[in-house]
């Protein structure tokens, strides 16, 4: 039991970033003490959060034999891959990276337009003012979009496509992306958190 005590578990705080990997031990006394949740992928992709009884009633019904659990005199328990705080939320007080993570964040995957929120395989980022017409590429100046809205506002201005802005796109004066630098290869569940590759990587002028 020992070992699978010891098995890392990736910890998002509140705002759903990655913050830190702990022990499972750890993990299930934070679980226990209310103080995070298990967060599961569903069937159909979509995340899922249990609290400890919660957690516990779901490792009985539904996790198969080969699911990794620990087992008490009254009770079974699955070990977690990854716990949600439900308090921490501070970051180091850096400039906000300008990256595609972070301005999903900023608009909360809200297409600025129509204001439909989508799976990010869904939005794509648009210049508000286009490149051709003089238009930067800054936080100023992007906002997340729908490809539906992005396809019908093409090569244009918003007045000019005769669309508004849910709200004028700003900088962010919060820090939501924090990256871990791991030696252990992580669970194929952390991937979705810690796609630094693509998500964390500086927009530029050609992106």
């Amino acid at each position: 039991m020992a070992t699978v005590l010891e098995q890392p578990v990736l910890v998002l705080n509140r705002l759903w970033q990655a913050v830190n990997v702990c022990s499972a031990r750890r993990a299930l006394t934070l679980l226990f003490e209310g103080r995070a949740q298990v967060v599961n992928e569903s069937t159909s992709g979509d995340y899922q959060t249990y609290s400890f009884h919660e957690w516990r009633d779901f490792s009985t019904d539904f996790c198969s034999a080969t699911t990794e659990q620990i087992h008490t005199i009254s009770f079974k328990i699955a070990i977690p891959k990854v716990i949600l705080l439900m308090v921490y939320d501070r970051f180091p007080k850096k400039e906000v990276k300008f990256t595609r993570h972070n301005l999903f964040e900023r608009d909360h995957n809200t297409c600025q337009y129509c204001g439909k929120t989508l799976g990010r395989k869904l939005l794509n980022l648009d210049h508000v003012i286009p490149r051709d017409h003089g238009g930067p590429t800054s936080w100023e100046n992007i906002v997340c979009s729908c490809i539906p809205c992005n396809t019908r506002k093409a090569n244009r201005t918003p007045h000019e496509a005769g669309m508004h802005l849910i709200k004028q796109p700003k900088r962010p004066k919060w820090r939501p992306y924090v990256q871990i630098n791991l030696s252990f290869p992580g669970h194929s569940s952390w991937r979705h958190f810690l796609d630094v590759a693509y998500w964390n990587v500086e927009i530029g002028e050609d992106t």
